[in-house]
């Protein structure tokens, strides 16, 4: 008989759990969604998350956090953070059908929990702020070595570029088209020259 998944299981089954929570929202995931893609059962499931489907729902915006912190990491490392933050924006252009219509999990989560729960609706509204940081920081940094000449603060250029991601959230399920999807974020990311 096997006992109470690992932590490295739960990462697995959070993982798998995102899948279906990102294509359909917290809301209309039900328990049955959940241990079908996990493959537990009630007890276990219960076993691994003792608050139930919003613990495991919140256990996978962290893991979307943490996506992100792995991403500053590289920024701070690169020497053309620029270019990092122009091809993250750019790879949405390549992104499947239906990676498009699923859209950010995270910029679901805002939209959907407004209202339904603080709690999640400001972890959510955290980590788009915490991203802000980041584009903020690199800019500044740019700025200070002559890489970026727009003559907008790094707080201002930080806020366009999350801004830009929550629209482009809606942009890419209405127009799930590469050409359509390079054309709109190239003439976006033209700001950061």
């Amino acid at each position: 008989m096997k006992g109470r998944p690992t932590l490295f299981e739960n990462k697995e089954l959070v993982s798998k759990a995102q899948s279906v929570f990102w294509e359909k929202g917290y809301t209309a995931t039900s328990l049955s969604d959940l241990l079908e893609v996990t493959g537990i059962g009630s007890g276990s499931f219960y076993n691994s998350f003792k608050g139930g489907k919003r613990e495991i729902f919140k256990a996978t915006i962290l893991q979307r956090r943490e996506e992100f912190n792995n991403f500053r990491k590289e920024l701070e490392i690169s020497g053309a953070p620029l270019e990092l933050i122009k091809d993250f924006f750019r790879s949405i252009a390549k992104s499947s059908r239906e990676e498009n219509l699923r859209g950010c999990i995270v910029a679901n989560t805002v939209v959907e929990m407004t209202f339904v729960d603080e709690e999640l609706e400001a972890e959510a509204v955290h980590i788009l702020k915490d991203v802000e940081k980041m584009f903020t920081d690199v800019f500044e940094k740019e700025k200070l070595k002559g890489n970026l000449r727009n003559p907008l603060s790094g707080q201002v250029l930080g806020r366009y570029l999350v801004t830009f991601w929550c629209g482009l959230n809606t942009l890419r399920r209405i127009y799930p088209d590469q050409k359509v999807l390079s054309e709109q974020i190239e003439m976006q990311l033209d700001i950061l020259r």
